[in-house]
């Protein structure tokens, strides 16, 4: 759960990597991945999982889930959404899955050597 509120929070950031990461871990989530979400979805899940902690704005959301379809990583397509309106559902495509996989993993070492950075005592040094 840690990893995903981490991951989440990352979303508005500008790194692309960073926003491939955090969408990758939004979609893997088990309500999610049983069918495709859309975007205004993955907000509100986003603020659902962090406790209301995180706004997401649209803004930030929708031009990272442009780059992630283009690059091959989500697919879309058109919908209704529960309120009856049009809208872009999106899923992880077979890329996306080995990508969630490649960057959780750089993730996680990532973290693990942060973590021991911070934990290092001036005795150590």
């Amino acid at each position: 759960m840690q990893d995903y509120r981490t991951c989440a929070r990352l979303l508005i950031a500008p790194d692309l990597q960073l926003q491939v990461r955090c969408f990758h871990m939004t979609m893997q989530r088990r309500p999610v991945v049983i069918s495709p979400v859309h975007g205004y979805g993955v907000l509100l899940r986003i603020q659902q999982i962090s406790g209301e902690q995180l706004q997401i704005q649209q803004g930030s959301l929708y031009p990272a889930l442009y780059r992630l379809e283009h690059q091959g990583l989500i697919s879309s397509e058109w919908g209704e959404s529960e309120n009856k309106r049009k809208a872009k559902f999106y899923r992880l495509t077979v890329s996306g899955r080995r990508q969630l996989h490649s960057e959780t993993e750089k993730w996680n070492s990532m973290t693990a050597l942060i973590a021991s950075i911070l934990h290092t005592t001036s005795e150590e040094i």
